[in-house]
């Protein structure tokens, strides 16, 4: 089956659950559903991956996404790429244990840059699990205080590697924050009956979440976004099955969610429009953005391309502006920068767009305009 780009990009924003299916139905009324349904979401930046699950969950506040999270539908580890994502909770120690060990054996390098014996890591390791058994829960500046008084050096990089070690070895895994700060758990106690799927039915979950999540979209950027190898990811596509269809977009092969293709795939609408954080799925979900965004604004999308994403405004499915936010004690202040000419009954669509942002903050918002 081929799709032109309009109908590719209507399918995505509803595998990334950013509109209603093609049949009107919604699939996620939840954190635990949300995650659950894209595998795992970008959360290095706290704030924007709170908003993330928002923008998701109309209705829904800051408050109401950090009290699941204290209810343990999500949590935060590193499950792959050395980057921190929100996970299901359950099945946070086999995604680390599948996705997570190239970039394990790769940081050798980095541990013997920092000047980090094999002796202190395990040194670490065993600290931090004395001090944290039994329901024991440490914020980050906690942990490396207790790690500094049994003569480990957490000096310049070696403290966050340590925990990120601990983390990425299954010891650890990041709770919800205690004030400002990322607190640490055990993960074996945190999560007392995960998930433990073999690896072939680990490497069908990963596919069809990814794909169901985010397609269609290539078996290129599928690998990419995991950091499995490109012969894991033919066979986690493999154990999908029929889960999964097989289309072509402008001649490309690519993979989505079969049930989407069930009715007939809808282009996104020009009275579609989104806020959402810069380090969203919506993006990060992918090396090839070409369907979202246009050349000229990558620039301003990824300034100086080092990883860092603006928060973007999204009409049709693709972006049309960035934007800023500055909370004050009991409003919100939103600069935006148009990428595309926006006329006034288009700016007060974008205005009207961020009230649910300013919902989910719970503060007044004031949209700034250039």
């Amino acid at each position: 089956m081929e799709l032109t780009p309009q109908q590719a990009l209507g399918l995505r924003m509803s595998s990334l659950l950013l509109r209603a299916s093609p049949g009107g139905a919604d699939r996620a009324t939840g954190v635990a559903e949300v995650v659950t349904w894209l595998g795992a979401m970008q959360a290095q930046d706290l704030a924007s991956g709170l908003w993330s699950f928002g923008a998701r969950l109309p209705g829904h506040t800051a408050t109401d996404v950090t009290a699941a999270l204290e209810r343990r539908e999500a949590l935060r580890t590193w499950p792959m790429r050395g980057t921190i994502h929100f996970v299901p909770s359950r099945d946070a120690r086999w995604m680390v244990e599948l996705m997570g060990a190239r970039v394990l054996k790769n940081a050798a390098r980095q541990r013997e840059q920092l000047g980090l014996s094999e002796e202190t890591v395990a040194q670490a390791l065993e600290v931090l699990g004395a001090a944290l058994t039994g329901g024991g829960r440490l914020t980050r500046s906690e942990c490396l205080a207790v790690l500094a008084g049994k003569g480990i050096d957490t000096g310049g990089q070696r403290g966050y590697h340590l925990l990120w070690h601990a983390s990425q070895r299954g010891l650890l895994c990041i709770a919800p924050n205690i004030g400002n700060e990322q607190s640490f758990v055990l993960l074996d106690e945190w999560v007392p009956d995960p998930h433990r799927p073999e690896r072939d039915e680990a490497l069908g979950i990963i596919a069809l979440r990814y794909f169901r999540g985010r397609g269609p979209t290539t078996r290129q950027d599928f690998a990419g976004w995991t950091g499995l190898t490109m012969a894991d990811a033919r066979r986690g596509i493999a154990v999908a099955g029929d889960a999964l269809a097989r289309v072509t977009v402008q001649g490309v092969e690519t993979y989505l969610d079969a049930a989407l293709l069930d009715t007939a795939p809808l282009p996104a609408g020009d009275d579609e429009l989104l806020v959402l954080p810069g380090f969203d799925e919506y993006l990060l979900g992918y090396k090839d953005r070409s369907l979202m965004v246009a050349d000229e604004h990558k620039a301003a999308i990824i300034p100086g391309g080092n990883g860092i994403f603006q928060s973007t405004v999204v009409r049709a499915g693709r972006v049309v502006a960035t934007w800023k936010r500055t909370l004050t004690k009991s409003g919100v202040r939103i600069a935006v920068q148009p990428l595309t000419p926006l006329n006034g009954s288009d700016r007060a669509e974008v205005e009207r767009a961020f009230e649910q942002y300013a919902q989910f903050v719970e503060r007044t918002p004031e949209v700034r305009w250039p």
